[in-house]
């Protein structure tokens, strides 16, 4: 699947967050706390605050890097929602979704007061299918 966008740029904010998350959840590589970032997003039920995100950090990754063998199941998913959303799936808003819901997920997780551990995020993600 072609991805909505090709380099994935953060902001200095949330760069700031995910390093207090690489901290506290010993996840080191910055996609694989990007991709539970944009899950806890997606997992939302509201619309993303429409608001203009400053891309100024040195934090980059390619949408390969980012997904990695999920990056198909993330572009669906992210699909899904902008459908749901009733936003279309045209290239430009999914990349403008990606980049706001990503933004929202790791300030969500950023914010999370639970989160002290891995095994916190495990347990956020398996609440509410129990």
């Amino acid at each position: 699947m072609e991805p909505p966008i090709e380099r994935i740029k953060i902001s200095q904010t949330a760069k700031e967050q995910l390093s207090r998350l690489k901290r506290i959840t010993k996840i080191d590589q910055w996609n694989i706390l990007c991709r539970w970032a944009l899950c806890r997003s997606l997992a939302e039920p509201t619309l993303p605050s429409q608001i203009t995100i400053k891309l100024d950090s040195n934090v980059e990754m390619t949408w390969r890097v980012f997904g990695g063998e999920m990056s198909d199941m993330l572009l669906m998913a992210l699909k899904q929602r902008c459908y749901n959303d009733a936003l279309g799936t045209e290239k430009n808003v999914l990349a403008e979704q990606l980049i706001l819901h990503l933004h929202r997920g790791i300030a969500y997780l950023a914010g999370d007061v639970n989160i002290k551990k891995v095994e916190d995020l495990m347990e956020l993600a398996t609440k509410n299918s129990k």
